[in-house]
């Protein structure tokens, strides 16, 4: 027995059309009544809101930087095919003598996929050794998910000698650990996790300088709410956030990181993201004058050193030493922005992000002395295998 005819299932489907055009219709008038309100009241949404300034200050923008540099923090997951020539191109432009690639094990690493991890790096170095041997370093990267197993202690060790013995001159560690990492009983892996510590150890013994991403802004991890300096972005990335009901605290990752940090001290390690303190110089001085063994680089963050020039200038000029040129996702034009905050005194620079904060920002100024070694000098201590010739 037919439940339906043919006839009445066209009919259905016609009543369906119907309803569909008729809510479109619906919507789009009560859209298009929103938004002739809105332009009538001036109201508009934050991302809409973009302000031209009739400030008038000297401005001194910069397309290349005053001294060659070493950028520690860069990201090309498509190296093994990349055509390099094009890439070191734009790295003359800018002064660019040499560039870390932090993901040379690829996007395997977040799959689990050691053969494709392996095949990733090797290919990667491959590249750099056949083109330009002297402009680009590879770290390699490590799937901590099989923390626990039978043999995991005994296969990253023969990874990480390998990588070694290839070129590898690296380890990148990801935010994962001590965020979201669970071990094989679903228990979160602290950055601390004394399981890991044969990884530390084993770099040091390797001579590998470890970059590690621990934790967010903090601001990630508060409330979102009108009070929140970076509210626009949880509204363009909400998945960035870190709500307390599925994360642990910034505190408690921060401090699992500084006890890592100090149960190591031979290891050399790099706080990215000024150790996301870079709105808190006074606990990062805290850190660096504790642990000599730890140095920070300024990826993605020269937004909060760029709102307050005074303090940063201080901050930049007492760990001159410690401070390596690191930008995050590599983007040519983007770099722009960096040498004028380090090098400039200017006045309410135009940020390129708005999510990252609706401030301008204001130029360091920093001495000639100080921006060499942030810019190379720095970073050739701790990585001896960068040609120095090509810096003097």
């Amino acid at each position: 027995m037919k439940l339906f005819s043919f006839r009445s299932l066209i009919k259905i489907f016609i009543f369906l059309i119907s309803i569909s055009l008729l809510l479109l219709l619906v919507f789009g008038i009560a859209y298009y009544t929103i938004d002739k309100i809105q332009k009538k009241n001036n109201l508009m949404d934050i991302e809409e809101y973009s302000p031209i300034s009739t400030l008038v200050v000297p401005s001194n923008p910069k397309t290349r930087s005053k001294f060659p540099f070493i950028d520690v923090h860069s990201h090309h997951w498509d190296m093994p095919i990349m055509n390099l020539g094009n890439l070191v191109q734009e790295m003359d432009s800018l002064n660019m003598v040499y560039q870390i690639n932090l993901s040379g094990s690829g996007f395997a690493v977040f799959a689990g996929k050691q053969d494709l991890m392996d095949l990733n790096l090797s290919k990667s170095i491959q590249n750099v050794k056949e083109n330009f041997p002297d402009r680009f370093g590879v770290f390699v990267n490590l799937d901590l998910s099989k923390i626990g197993r039978k043999n995991f202690k005994s296969n990253t060790e023969k990874y990480l000698e390998n990588a070694s013995k290839i070129g590898a001159t690296g380890l990148k560690i990801y935010k994962n650990l001590g965020l979201n990492l669970k071990d094989g009983e679903g228990n979160r892996v602290k950055v601390d996790d004394n399981r890991l510590q044969f990884i530390w150890e084993k770099c040091a013994e390797l001579n590998f300088p470890i970059l590690i991403h621990s934790g967010e802004p903090i601001a990630f991890f508060d409330k979102i709410d009108k009070y929140n300096e970076r509210w626009l972005h949880a509204k363009q990335r909400p998945n960035s956030f870190r709500p307390s009901d599925k994360y642990p605290d910034f505190d408690l990752v921060m401090m699992e990181q500084y006890n890592m940090f100090k149960k190591n001290p031979e290891t050399i390690f790099i706080n990215a993201h000024m150790g996301w303190y870079g709105n808190n110089l006074s606990k990062l001085d805290e850190q660096l004058t504790s642990l000599p063994n730890v140095y920070t680089e300024f990826g993605a963050v020269i937004n909060e050193l760029g709102r307050q020039p005074v303090s940063a200038r201080k901050f930049f000029i007492k760990h001159q030493d410690r401070i390596l040129f690191g930008k995050d996702n590599y983007n040519k034009e983007e770099y722009y922005l960096y040498f004028q905050v380090l090098e400039t005194n200017d006045e309410y620079i135009e940020y390129f992000r708005k999510r990252h904060g609706l401030w301008k920002l204001y130029g360091l100024n920093l001495p000639d002395s100080v921006l060499k070694k942030v810019y190379h000098q720095n970073a050739l201590k701790i990585f001896p295998s960068i040609n120095s010739n090509l810096f003097k």
